[in-house]
């Protein structure tokens, strides 16, 4: 680990939201396991929410999957890795409610809770396993979401 990376990891534990990412994990009877630069794997997570195929609260890379899962997709672990920096700059569990408002404004303006949320943007859409979707108007997303219903 860099010295920086280092730095994230006691700042994040500090700051609550890795213990948070912990409790998630053990809510989730996930099982544990150290990842890369100071990250900690939380696999086999049996919660249906969120639905993303592996999401980060800390330090903590949690996901549905197994560890081959993760091992066998290292820009989907960098760009996790992206969101725990987030958390490190925005002082921990305040990115939760500030990621909440990027997802609603992603949701409006494209129908899709990634495209336009800042904090996906910031980590790397295509990292995370996100199609950008286009801006269209709200009527349209309205169209679209009470079609799948």
């Amino acid at each position: 680990m860099t010295g920086a990376q280092k730095l994230k990891l006691v700042v994040n534990f500090v700051n609550l939201s890795t213990l948070a990412g912990f409790a998630a994990g053990l809510i989730g009877r996930a099982r544990f396991s150290r990842g890369p630069r100071g990250l900690f794997l939380a696999t086999g997570y049996r919660l249906g929410f969120p639905a993303a195929g592996a999401f980060t609260i800390g330090n903590v890379v949690l996901t549905r999957r197994d560890r081959a899962y993760l091992d066998a997709r290292p820009l989907l672990v960098e760009h996790e890795e992206r969101h725990s920096w987030q958390y490190f700059w925005l002082i921990g569990l305040p990115l939760l409610p500030l990621y909440v408002v990027g997802a609603a404004w992603s949701w409006i303006r494209t129908g899709c809770p990634a495209s336009r949320n800042p904090f996906e943007r910031l980590a790397g859409l295509a990292d995370g396993n996100y199609v950008e979707r286009p801006v269209q108007p709200f009527g349209r997303t309205l169209q679209q979401t009470f079609r799948r219903r």
